[in-house]
């Protein structure tokens, strides 16, 4: 059986490290999928587990689960009404500004606009030897990103929105960038990782910090373009 990464655990939450590529549940629009981190952990764990959170499925990193109905809806009003801190890391295209913030709407596909908003902050840059277009060089960022709403692919959207999509990133980001580092580095996982959460427990009401370590293809990345987390 393949085993999840516990990354925390007590009576109530446990969280998981994501691998890149794997759905959290049965989804109508991947019936490729045979593999769910919602079963996997249940039957890693011998009991029943909800998920309070999505993550998509091209993103790794920080999963939460709720271990009964109680704590399940509780988690997820604290995800709705913005309790709970979410930070990810990013590899994009480009040199970004030291920091930012994108005040973007998104709209849903019923085309309801909804205000999202996103702050970044530059962690690293590079450049490397690598040809792209007109330019005998690449350049890439490594960003904290942390999104104060939730829409749906909201950091996705917004990273291409100030043109630094995420490498990796369909249908939002750069397909020459996609094809480069497919034939570069046989490369084709999105590199966005969900690096940590943040939340008061709602039973302790303890500060409780959870971090993931980055998948094998995000460091695989990092390291080929020179980058690293600081």
């Amino acid at each position: 059986m393949k085993l999840l990464e516990i990354i925390f655990q007590d009576d109530h939450l446990v969280a998981v490290n994501k691998p890149h590529g794997l759905l959290v549940h049965r989804s109508p629009i991947a019936m490729d999928a045979d593999e769910f981190a919602v079963q996997l952990l249940r039957d890693q764990l011998g009991r029943k587990v909800y998920p309070v959170h999505r993550l998509d499925r091209k993103t790794a990193g920080v999963l939460l689960f709720a271990l009964s109905e109680y704590m399940n809806s509780t988690m997820q009003v604290k995800f709705a009404t913005g309790e709970i801190s979410k930070t990810y890391h990013a590899i994009v295209r480009g040199s970004t500004d030291d920091s930012g913030d994108i005040d973007y709407p998104l709209k849903k596909e019923d085309g309801t606009i909804q205000e999202a908003f996103t702050s970044y902050l530059t962690l690293q840059r590079t450049e490397v030897s690598i040809p792209f277009g007109k330019h005998s060089t690449s350049r890439y960022s490594l960003v904290q990103l942390k999104p104060q709403t939730g829409r749906m692919h909201q950091l996705r959207k917004h990273m291409a929105h100030i043109f630094h999509p995420i490498i990796g990133d369909r249908p939002y980001g750069c397909n020459k960038q996609n094809r480069l580092f497919k034939e570069q580095f046989q490369m084709e996982s999105m590199m966005l990782h969900a690096t940590a959460l943040d939340f008061l427990h709602p039973l302790t009401q303890a500060p409780v910090h959870i971090q993931a370590g980055y998948q094998p293809e995000f460091r695989r990345t990092l390291s080929a373009l020179n980058l690293s987390n600081g």
